[in-house]
């Protein structure tokens, strides 16, 4: 078992993992096509079955982690993850593609519930935020998934492509298991004793989940209509057009890196509460911008403030009193994670019906009811909080005199 610094990198890897199988993943779609020939609308219900397989599996993985522990299971998800692409892209027939592809869907989405607890415990015994620099390294993981795939796949064809991700996914996962951090049992907290519910009681924590999928459907909508938004209402080309998505992802990669330094220094709580007032204030300047150039500049400040949004929430998820750090961050991120299902199409009624200027004014507000509700993620603060001596020492983990807690504390 690795200390806590190196569990802080270990689950870096976990999240880059991740993040680069779900770039890789994105890179096959297309090919789906041909190889089974289907259409879109098919296809469109497979990946539908795919998504309810990573929110269902959500769901049930908090149970799994109250019962084993965020480390153990992490390390099961995690290679049962690499080997469910080449599953995927070597299915034989529709019989085998379908649940191939929910296969795919929970354990990635396992995996990300089973990563970000890892990393709310690595938190407490750091006392200190990392979560958003880990949902950075996701994104950077997604980067390099969906760029380098794309000349591998081009040079070798799609089936060495998924070969190749299982292989680099796997050489990471396996890199970073020993370093992981924590026991197989989650400790008791000093609040007091959890409940391991299927679906865990208590206003306060779905309230949470309705922020997360608050932050969450905007970031949707910019990939989903963000290109045809654009094309339509502003004349843009494709090229051009594709920037729209590209520099909303790097503004929010780049601005997750600097998250946990912004967050160490003011709080979760004002963090929050300005990201989502710098995404809607981006949002309602895409909304009225009064060309491509400037809807693209107002897209990337939205990325700048949605950045850190879901962290800070999943870190006040993963500390909420009462319940454990599995099923609750499992029930947050299966809220937040459904209504990405369901947002895509009913953005696009809403977008048809009143056009995307309307539309995208309208995500913005939800983004202000996330910036009122902000003082919701105080239990953020203090997860990052040194653990007390004789809680660090039951964990495993050597404490030294700077990872005392002061007595302001």
């Amino acid at each position: 078992m690795g200390t806590a610094i190196q569990g802080r990198w270990a689950v870096a890897a976990m999240f880059m993992a991740n993040g680069f199988v779900t770039g890789s993943w994105a890179l096959q779609i297309p090919f789906l096509l041909p190889r089974h020939q289907i259409g879109e609308a098919l296809l469109g219900f497979l990946i539908l079955g795919l998504g309810i397989g990573a929110v269902g599996a959500m769901l049930f993985s908090g149970r799994l982690i109250a019962r084993l522990g965020a480390r153990k299971t992490l390390r099961v998800f995690a290679l049962c993850m690499v080997p469910a692409l080449p599953l995927v892209v070597f299915a034989p027939n529709l019989w085998l593609l379908a649940p191939a592809m929910a296969v795919l869907g929970a354990m990635i989405g396992c995996m990300d519930v089973a990563m970000n607890a890892q990393a709310v415990e690595i938190e407490r015994r750091l006392g200190r935020a990392i979560m958003s620099s880990s949902h950075g390294f996701w994104s950077l993981g997604g980067f390099l998934g969906a760029g380098l795939g794309g000349l591998v796949i081009a040079r070798f064809g799609p089936e060495t492509h998924s070969l190749l991700t299982a292989a680099l996914a796997a050489a990471a996962v396996l890199a970073a298991m020993p370093f992981l951090t924590g026991g197989e049992v989650p400790p008791v907290p000093a609040h007091g004793p959890q409940r391991t519910r299927l679906l865990p009681r208590g206003a306060g924590i779905w309230l949470l989940g309705l922020l997360a999928l608050f932050s969450m459907v905007p970031e949707g909508a910019v990939l989903d209509w963000g290109a045809l938004y654009l094309q339509k209402e502003h004349g843009a080309d494709v090229a051009l057009s594709g920037l729209a998505f590209g520099l909303f992802a790097g503004a929010m990669a780049a601005m997750r890196f600097l998250g946990d330094t912004i967050r160490n220094r003011h709080g979760a709580v004002r963090t929050l509460r300005i990201s989502a007032l710098v995404a809607a204030f981006g949002l309602i300047g895409a909304s009225i911008a009064p060309n491509a150039v400037w809807v693209i500049a107002a897209f990337a400040v939205a990325g700048i403030g949605l950045a850190n949004m879901v962290p800070v929430i999943l870190s006040a998820a993963g500390n909420h009193p009462g319940i454990t750090s599995g099923a609750a961050i499992s029930l947050v991120t299966m809220v937040g994670y459904s209504g990405i299902l369901v947002a895509p199409s009913t953005i696009g009624v809403i977008a048809q019906a009143a056009g995307f200027r309307i539309t995208f004014a309208a995500l913005a507000c939800l983004l202000l009811v996330v910036a009122s509700a902000a003082t919701r993620a105080r239990a953020a603060e203090a997860g990052a909080r040194p653990l007390p001596p004789a809680t660090a020492a039951n964990s495993g983990v050597l404490v030294t005199r700077r990872d005392q807690p002061s007595a302001r504390s």
